[in-house]
């Protein structure tokens, strides 16, 4: 294994410390732990938090700040933080409007999240929560009861964010992303597998003529191994899977074309060229495209594709200003 690292044991640590001295003027850790708060709490906004095990950067601590989060919980690689972490995240950033948590729907995490609430709530905090579900490849995986929680999770955080900030209560907070989480699809593929630091070996083996399609971003294999094809066939593949789950045609969308962590700019814009040729041929408009890494798996080489069905309200909160260290509006 050849990584760039200090110590196995220090990955996460090293890396939040890392973050939060790149935007000091955006962000600071707390000291129970890898948990990343705005460096100046925003008071009178429902606050959110979010959070899962470390691996997928930018996501999570890199969404803390304006329009978005405003904490961040990092548990171990691939492995969700604890319920007192997660408890924590929640007092340092709760206010008068309440907390609400977004959780990718993985076992480990809905049931961590759903204690640290209990938590709050015995404070006198109020919060509540949402499950992202976007990955159109599976119903059930080795991490979840139904679908993944995948690259459509940063939608969620901007949309709810963005609302967030106008000073909206926590029960329009909550309708908002879960709105989102009713149009927005996701599915991946991968070339190459990732090294979890602590398992020192890929999680699985590709030859050169293979390509796992349908993989999540835990480092899993996919739901079919299959031989490598064009990046024209790949993405031909995805979006087909993602537009038969539901209707698109003539809606107006936002597109993420994300990297895995492993995979050149150069080839995520020839799979963007296609995506537009395929959505434009079905008469879906595209509203705006993001490429590059947003929700990743280390080092996997491949990539997802994500579309969120947009409406004129969607639209303007996707529109509104964001400043965090990943993605700024």
């Amino acid at each position: 294994m050849k990584k760039i690292i200090n110590a196995i044991d220090k990955v996460e640590e090293e890396m939040i410390l890392g973050l939060v001295k790149s935007a000091p003027d955006k962000l600071r850790k707390l000291d129970c732990g890898n948990v990343v708060v705005r460096a100046q709490k925003k008071e009178g906004k429902v606050a959110l938090v979010s959070g899962g095990g470390s691996g997928h950067e930018p996501a999570h601590g890199g969404y803390v700040g304006e329009g978005m989060l405003d904490g961040a919980v990092a548990g171990a690689v691939f492995t969700s933080p604890t319920p007192d972490q997660i408890f924590e995240a929640i007092k340092a950033v709760a206010t008068d409007k309440g907390v609400l948590c977004v959780v990718k729907n993985y076992t480990g995490d809905i049931m961590n999240f759903e204690m640290a609430i209990d938590m709050a709530k015995d404070e006198g905090i109020e919060a509540d929560y949402v499950v992202v579900n976007d990955d159109v490849a599976v119903k059930d995986s080795l991490y979840t009861t139904g679908r993944r929680g995948v690259a459509g999770t940063i939608l969620v955080h901007k949309i709810a964010g963005a609302l967030a900030e106008t000073g909206a209560s926590l029960a329009e907070v909550k309708a908002v992303a879960e709105k989102v989480i009713e149009n927005v699809r996701t599915m991946g593929m991968a070339i190459t597998a990732c090294t979890v630091p602590a398992a020192g070996k890929p999680g699985f083996e590709l030859t050169e003529e293979e390509m796992e399609i349908g993989i999540g971003i835990h480092g899993e294999p996919g739901t079919s191994r299959e031989k490598i094809k064009t990046a024209n066939e790949i993405a031909n593949e995805l979006l087909t899977k993602i537009t038969d789950d539901i209707d698109f045609a003539g809606k107006e969308v936002a597109v993420i074309v994300n990297g895995m962590g492993g995979t050149p700019l150069m080839e995520l814009y020839i799979v963007n060229n296609y995506v537009s040729d395929f959505l434009k041929d079905k008469g879906i408009k595209v509203y705006d495209t993001m490429v590059g890494n947003y929700m990743t798996s280390i080092e996997m080489a491949g990539f997802s594709i994500t579309l969120l069905r947009l409406d004129d309200e969607l639209k303007a909160l996707y529109d509104a200003k964001a400043d965090t260290p990943a993605l700024k509006r």
